[in-house]
């Protein structure tokens, strides 16, 4: 039986005692909200016109099928980024203090795949807690057998190669979602710690909302346009993988790349750091001086600022970023983050190819695992 997890060293508790005092005097100081300001209103009104304007001029057509096709595609991105920047915010009630409004950005997740219910379960509770820690972090278990994320995990001849073809499933991510992964996570008996207890209501809107977006991107689709039913399959899967690709490469450069750590609990199931510690060992900034890049992955390129305020809206991650990176620096702790997005994809492929193909060529020496299951380790704490 699976102990749970708890985070015991109380020492180190300070290093987010501290923090957290000094982001919250930011905002105090500046007379600032720590929800959406207008920048991130302008933000949602950009990306849900956006997202409906692509979605009717698709409906309507009148276009050819390289056209048609590439505005599947950005259909898809575009489903991404609300994510991101709209949803994302407001399931983590991080959008408004109006609970109203946060429930009503969460039920546009809805109509791009997506439980908010089952998400919120997920993530918010069961990511945010036990960030990259196997058996517990869900996260981590994106394709059991063909993707090793963890080094506690046993390493197969096919995982060898999922440098090459990792990339490729990303893209059926969303495609699974929208068809398997809200059902199966519902279903389980716990999710993480978290044992499955859900109110009746939820039964119901779980298939009720599923079957929303199946009439919008499946039934409508195929009632309105002049097209067949193979061009509509090419131009639904065009929207998946779009959706799925863009999901897969932001939500893994956050925990998956070099520097980042996967700890186990001990005997006991403690994992002997305090938990804002264990986030800043378990994730990790990309592209954080590139607007366009902010821009569109709605502050998930600072996963360190998230993962340690998560209620705090994503618009204002640039403005404590410093005090987060400079307080770390202050109690040695690293503040992993790669320059650029190429860069942050290059670190997830080494790490890929570390995990598979160099573990697997090393499994002789299992007896000895210290001399293969220690990853590179990147400090970037001003020591």
């Amino acid at each position: 039986m699976r102990k749970k997890v708890k985070f015991t060293n109380v020492e180190n508790s300070t290093f987010y005692v501290t923090v957290r005092k000094r982001v919250d005097a930011y905002f105090t100081d500046n007379d600032l909200t720590i929800h959406a300001n207008p920048a991130m209103w302008l933000k949602t009104g950009f990306f849900l016109t956006g997202i409906t304007a692509i979605y009717v001029m698709i409906l309507i057509g009148g276009f050819n099928a390289t056209i048609t096709l590439l505005l599947c595609a950005l259909l898809g991105m575009f489903g991404a980024f609300v994510g991101f920047n709209v949803c994302h915010d407001a399931i983590h009630r991080a959008y408004s203090s109006n609970a109203r409004v946060n429930t009503a950005f969460s039920f546009v997740f809805n109509l791009i795949g997506a439980s908010p219910y089952v998400w919120n379960i997920c993530h918010n509770i069961v990511h945010h807690t036990y960030t990259n820690i196997s058996g517990h972090d869900e996260d981590i278990d994106v394709a059991p057998g063909l993707i090793r994320f963890s080094e506690t995990e046993t390493v197969n001849k096919l995982q060898s190669y999922q440098h090459f073809y990792a990339f490729l499933l990303y893209s059926f991510s969303m495609l699974s979602w929208v068809f398997r992964k809200d059902y199966k996570k519902f279903f389980q008996k716990k999710i993480g710690e978290q044992v499955s207890n859900h109110p009746k209501i939820e039964y119901y809107k779980l298939f009720l909302y599923k079957g929303i977006y199946y009439f919008l991107f499946i039934v409508l689709p195929l009632l309105v346009m002049n097209i067949t039913w193979w061009q509509f399959v090419i131009g639904f899967l065009v929207m998946q993988f779009s959706q799925g690709l863009v999901l897969g490469l932001v939500f893994q450069l956050a925990h998956v790349v070099e520097g980042t750590s996967f700890p186990l609990p001990n005997d006991e199931g403690n994992i002997e750091e305090a938990w804002a510690v264990h986030q800043m060992q378990t994730t990790a900034n990309f592209a954080v001086d590139c607007k366009i890049t902010g821009f569109l992955c709605g502050g998930l390129n600072r996963q360190i600022e998230h993962h340690l305020f998560p209620k705090i809206c994503h618009i204002h991650y640039p403005a404590i970023g410093k005090i987060v990176k400079d307080t770390a620096a202050e109690f040695n702790l690293d503040y992993i983050e790669s320059p650029t997005f190429s860069a942050a994809l290059v670190s997830h492929y080494k790490t890929l190819r570390r995990l598979g193909k160099e573990t697997y060529n090393l499994t002789p020496y299992i007896n000895r695992p210290e001399q293969y299951l220690a990853g590179p380790k990147i400090a970037f704490a001003e020591k």
